[in-house]
């Protein structure tokens, strides 16, 4: 566990925190809606990509300008601010002070702008970003060089995976579900090949069914895509969809020849064991065997899903094999 303190004169400014890998809907846009904090309480991330800031257009930064920060096909603008910023659940944070006349541009809610509008309270030096706007994770990033990472020498609990049901609280497709399988179907694509996919049946052909048989060609032939993780095998599927590290966020790996294609753990724990998912948490405990009924949530949503495609083109752009003429074409398309 970790704790984070000013640069300047050492005032706590976190509870103790766990290390975890950034969760891969980090960069959803969420619309004109009010978004939930984006870490889990007692964990933080680092974001090693620039974030906010100076944004040049892709004509101005150049392909070697943006290949150098990591982005490999082009987007309509490049962040070129800091890197490594800390990010938190805005609860673990202590003290600091808001400025919200920093705020930039914003709605309901106030957003990153041109100085930290986040101040220590014992020293008044800007030490972060506070975000709570509609649309964006309610987050808290510090800037890595105005804080000190001091270890605590105690290890971090073990947490169970949970898993995510798709549904959301009001009844359609939960949105880190959309972005999940959007940075899932860039690396499928990837792994591909250009070549047709066969999906297992269920809930993965409904999550990637209409963009594979939009973006690749038919078949057979087919590359096979299985599922896989500890306890799974994945049989004898060329591509397997398996849960990344809580921590590294570093894929499972098969035992043989697959080529693995993470996914959030708890998104992959409930496509291969659903399980009790009630969406609302009671006290006690239920005997064993025994399941609620009393899901307020549909067990479908009135529309088809579809991965996020902002979530889908960030991540492709930051993948340097888009850089080969079968991919980035298909990435023009999308």
């Amino acid at each position: 566990m970790d704790l984070f303190v000013c640069a300047g004169c050492g005032t706590e400014l976190s509870v103790p925190v766990e290390r975890v890998a950034l969760p891969v809907e980090a960069h959803y846009g969420g619309g004109h809606r009010w978004m939930p904090p984006l870490m889990e309480p007692g964990t933080y991330a680092v974001d090693p990509d620039p974030w906010a800031r100076a944004w040049l257009t892709w004509e101005e930064i150049g392909e070697a300008g943006a290949a150098a920060l990591g982005v490999h096909a082009p987007v309509h603008t490049v962040p070129t601010g800091p890197r490594d910023g800390i990010v938190l659940a805005p609860g673990d944070t202590r003290g600091t002070r808001l400025l919200p006349e920093r705020s930039g541009p914003s709605c309901l809610g106030v957003v990153a702008g041109d100085a930290p509008n986040l101040v220590c309270a014992g020293c008044g030096l800007g030490v972060g970003f506070r975000e709570d706007d509609c649309g964006v994770w309610q987050t808290v990033r510090y800037g890595p060089e105005a804080v000190v990472r001091r270890s605590l020498g105690v290890p971090p609990p073990a947490v169970p995976v949970r898993p995510l049901p798709p549904i959301d609280p009001e009844g359609g497709w939960d949105m880190r579900w959309s972005a999940a399988a959007g940075a899932a179907l860039a690396r499928l694509l990837a792994a591909s090949g250009g070549r047709a996919l066969k999906l297992p049946g269920g809930l993965p052909t409904e999550l990637f069914g209409r963009s594979v048989a939009r973006l690749l060609p038919a078949g057979p032939p087919f590359l096979t895509v299985g599922l896989a993780g500890p306890g799974l095998p994945g049989g004898d599927a060329d591509i397997v969809l398996v849960p990344a590290d809580r921590r590294t966020g570093a894929p499972w790996r098969p035992a043989g020849d697959a080529v693995p294609v993470p996914l959030p753990g708890p998104v992959w724990a409930h496509l291969v064991g659903p399980g009790e998912t009630s969406p609302t948490p009671v006290s006690g405990t239920l005997p064993a065997q025994v399941l609620r009924d009393d899901y307020p949530l549909p067990e479908h949503p009135g529309y088809g899903f579809l991965p996020d495609r902002a979530t889908l083109r960030r991540t492709l752009s930051r993948m340097p094999e888009v850089r080969r003429p079968w991919l980035r074409a298909l990435y023009d398309r999308i």
